[in-house]
């Protein structure tokens, strides 16, 4: 079979005299008609004729047009129209001369149901069609638990589902470490609850000085009953309220708005985003572009205005750090869309200034850890992302292993890894203990209950993923614990070891999947996932070998009732230490001064017997 000939370069000239002065979109076509680039234009004839009119053009551009071998419009009634077109058709076709966005699915929202008598604070992420209230969009998955968690701290609101919240028949673990009021079993009345509740929507609403207010009222009347119990506790929670309102709540703003700045550095583009909605940060959220060499910042930063906010519902006011020539357009389009004005700002003063500045700063750090050598476990993580179809890029990693030599001084590890590798200050260590030797899984759920209570009590950030040294039995065990405590939608990842114990052939068990997988040997999702098991492996052999050691400098005679340190040490002196008296009859033992024979067969049988 002939080999299909190459198309011959474009001849643009005969294209652009039939080519029409109306608003649409273009695309630049390649070899196997691969989509090269997609752009809109006001005027198409004027925007296409000007990529050949021999005018000085950037070292992209010029790359592009080696390449292409046809072009392709599209006619569209609008300007607007044509840039939601260049949208779809980017997300479509991801151009290698486009800037690319690589987004996460969707971002979390707090959820509030309004369908029970006790409503639930709780993680969403999703399409919002159900009855209820949303406040967000949040950055990630870890501020949105944070905020669950300050709420929870706060205002005592169940974070239990409702099947779990109907089967109570007495307090569950959340009561016990304060962060529920216990509904489900009574505890709290109906009209108390939608209180605490509704000072809970006050905070999220950005209201938090009218709930500060309320609570001051009632601290002032409590004291005034001499309930000064009570007074005490709502004391403490303002103190806690006005803690909370210093990290979240931005200065002389009750708005809703996003600030926008980018940074760069050898053809590296880095976006930050932080988020304000009703006057408190949710967090910042850092994005890296795909870029084709020789892009340019107001390329990089028109482009992800539109990928981003075309993607999901934009605030009110949209901060920029750098001009944008289509920005009057994308505001208009994200207005018709919101039906509501949104603005698109690029020159601020004051507080607005400073909250760019800030974004600047963050854009500037996350660009200089990326170049700075962390561009491997970044690769990583965002591959575990992929290949576990994680929502988004996990920053924070734990993971746990259980370490002992037949049952004996058992010790369980969690070390911990973020987008920087190994935070080793991070690291911890639990001895299990009150178990039955060599009781694994119970060892996972005792190691495990202890570390996220503490999260739990805001000692340590909440992690992205938990992972588990071993198959689906761990696995099931560390659910449970994740469920008791109300973490339940952290994912969860056993690696078991492969056949014959090979690297490379691992079993993955990942919460929400029914069946195992194996990632590809030259996966680098595996590759981390392997080095954090082995660190944790690792860390507790380590620990399982210092707690062993320790235990064996006791002497077992010490445990021995009626043996005193005289007799003791007589007792080493005559036998020339704990290996001779080991070795001895009861006839020998009993020679020596001051044993006498019941205690002399008490001393073989902790050697010899079964007790």
């Amino acid at each position: 079979m002939a080999k299909k000939s190459a198309k011959p370069a474009f001849d643009a000239q005969p294209f652009l005299a039939r080519l029409t002065g109306k608003p649409g979109i273009y695309r630049m076509l390649g070899a196997d008609d691969e989509v090269l680039y997609v752009g809109k234009a006001r005027n198409l004839k004027r925007r296409v004729s000007s990529y050949f009119q021999g005018r000085a053009q950037s070292a992209k551009t010029l790359r592009m047009l080696r390449e292409i071998r046809d072009v392709d419009v599209t006619m569209t009634a609008t300007e607007t129209e044509a840039l939601l077109l260049e949208y779809n058709l980017i997300k479509k076709f991801q151009p290698r001369f486009n800037v690319l966005l690589r987004d996460d699915k969707s971002f979390p929202y707090i959820y509030i149901s309004t369908d029970h008598a006790f409503p639930r604070l709780s993680f969403y992420r999703g399409a919002r069609k159900g009855a209820g209230k949303y406040f967000g969009p949040y950055p990630s998955a870890h501020a949105v638990r944070e905020t669950l968690s300050y709420l929870q701290k706060l205002f005592l609101i169940r974070p239990c589902d409702n099947s779990y919240f109907s089967n109570r028949s007495r307090p569950c673990l959340q009561y016990q470490i304060k962060r529920c009021s216990a509904p489900c079993v009574g505890l709290i009345g109906r009209e108390a609850y939608a209180s605490d509740l509704a000072d809970a929507l006050l905070f999220l609403d950005g209201k938090s000085n009218l709930v500060i207010d309320g609570l001051v009222e009632r601290m002032d009347v409590s004291a005034e009953a001499r309930d000064y119990e009570k007074a005490a506790h709502y004391r403490d929670q303002i103190a806690s309220l006005k803690k909370v309102q210093e990290r979240q709540f931005v200065y002389g703003w009750t708005g809703n708005f996003d600030a926008v700045s980018l940074a760069s550095a050898k053809n590296t583009f880095c976006v930050s985003v932080m988020f304000v909605r009703s006057g408190r940060s949710l967090g910042s959220k850092s994005y890296f572009p795909k870029t084709a060499p020789g892009s340019t910042v107001s390329e990089v930063m028109s482009a992800f205005l539109a990928q981003y906010y075309l993607a999901r519902e934009a605030p009110a006011e949209v901060l920029i750090s750098s001009r944008v020539d289509d920005a009057d357009l994308l505001a208009e389009t994200l207005g018709k869309r919101a039906g509501r004005k949104v603005s698109i700002r690029h020159r601020v003063r004051g507080q607005r200034a400073r909250w760019l500045e800030m974004t600047r700063i963050n854009a500037e750090h996350a660009l200089g850890q990326r170049l700075a050598g962390n561009a491997t476990m970044l690769a990583q993580l965002e591959a575990m992302k992929q290949q576990l179809d994680l929502a988004e890029v996990p920053q924070r990693l734990e993971c746990f292993d259980i370490s002992h030599t037949q049952g004996e001084a058992t010790v369980a590890s969690c070390v911990v890894f973020n987008q920087e590798g190994a935070a080793k200050s991070a690291y911890r260590r639990f001895n299990i203990k009150g178990l039955t030797p060599g009781d694994d899984y119970a060892a996972m759920r005792q190691a495990m209950t202890r570390r996220y209570l503490r999260v739990k009590k805001g000692e340590f950030p909440v992690p992205d993923m938990v992972i588990i040294d071993g198959g689906k039995g761990q696995l099931s065990a560390a659910r449970e614990v994740m469920q008791e405590l109300q973490l339940a939608d952290i994912p969860l990842l056993a690696i078991a070891k492969g056949t014959g114990r090979r690297a490379g052939r691992e079993k993955l068990f990942l919460s929400g999947r029914k069946q195992p997988f194996i990632l590809p040997a030259s996966s680098p999702a595996l590759h981390l996932i392997q080095q954090i098991r082995d660190e944790a492996h690792r860390f507790a052999i380590s620990g399982h070998r210092q707690r062993r050691a320790r235990s064996r400098k006791v002497s077992v005679l010490e445990a021995i009732r009626g043996l005193g340190p005289k007799r003791r040490r007589e007792l080493l002196r005559q036998f020339g230490g704990l290996q001779g008296v080991k070795e001895a009859r009861t006839e020998d033992l009993a020679r020596v001064k001051g044993i006498s024979r019941n205690l002399a067969e008490k001393i073989y049988l902790v050697f010899h017997g079964d007790q």
